[in-house]
């Protein structure tokens, strides 16, 4: 009896080890931000783009609402600018803001902000720094449409789906990479949300609200903060592989927080940004 008994236990460990081993290793379970999300009481529900970037970049900006548009609970809508300086970019309630100007040597090809009050967004711009898309290395409709689609998807509570610059490409804009382009070691290219990212989408808005914040004008701290100084985002949160500061975030009382995505430019160097 022991004898069949061990024997068992030996099949059924191995059983287990096989479905292990079956796991692929680049797909993750949750890749949401602690749950953020847009409240809003039916779906599907439409976020507006507003449109303030040169003619360069309408191209991925449209590209990229089309893609999240394949989302089942949620569409978005590229509509007018408010109006904002690029470089100041300021945000508007209800919605996101996306700019484009040349911020300087910063570090960073793209940053997306985003206000929250207890776990509902309320605002969010995104900012391409076209001092580093006017360089070989990223003047490319790879790299512009890969990092436009990241930062637009952090702003409806996506996370990264992994931060290892070198490894296999996912298949999704939500995952870093050296080329967005792929092929080769890097296997598929990196230009659009893949399933997993719709599935996401999907477990995150699976419930309901009794309010809404798109396209609401509630007042929120922290509207005038400038989002180019990295003094203003508050204390790294979230790390690549590198160990870099990839998600900041800062309190800014009564509830109400900021969170910063930053995709770095540069190779990653081993220290955090705190």
């Amino acid at each position: 009896m022991k004898t069949r008994t061990n024997f068992v236990a030996f099949v059924v460990a191995v059983a287990i080890a096989g479905v292990i081993l079956t796991i692929p290793t680049g797909s993750y379970a949750n890749h949401s931000w602690q749950g953020y999300h847009w409240a809003r009481t039916s779906n599907p529900f439409t976020i507006r783009l507003g449109d303030n970037v040169s003619s360069v970049w309408d191209p991925y900006l449209t590209m990229s609402s089309s893609d999240w548009n394949a989302s089942s609970v949620m569409n978005t809508l590229v509509v007018g600018g408010s109006g904002t300086s690029a470089r100041k970019c300021s945000p508007t309630l209800g919605r996101v803001e996306l700019c484009n100007t040349t911020y300087g040597r910063t570090q960073w090809l793209g940053i997306a902000s985003i206000w929250a009050s207890g776990s509902h967004i309320t605002q969010g711009t995104v900012k391409m720094n076209d001092t580093y898309y006017a360089m070989a290395q990223y003047n490319t409709p790879a790299w512009r449409q890969m990092v436009m689609c990241q930062e637009v998807g952090h702003t409806f509570g996506l996370d990264h789906q992994d931060e290892n610059f070198s490894n296999t490409n996912l298949g999704t804009c939500m995952d870093y990479t050296n080329d967005p382009d792929g092929g080769g070691s890097y296997g598929a290219s990196n230009l659009h949300p893949n399933t997993h990212d719709y599935d996401q989408l999907e477990t995150i808005y699976a419930h309901l609200d009794n309010t809404t914040t798109v396209g609401t004008a509630a007042a929120v701290n922290g509207q005038d903060i400038d989002t180019n100084d990295p003094g203003q985002w508050g204390r790294a949160v979230a790390f690549n592989n590198a160990g870099r500061g990839v998600r900041f975030e800062r309190d800014l009382g009564n509830g109400v927080k900021l969170f910063t995505f930053v995709f770095w430019a540069e190779a990653p160097r081993h220290d955090h940004e705190d």
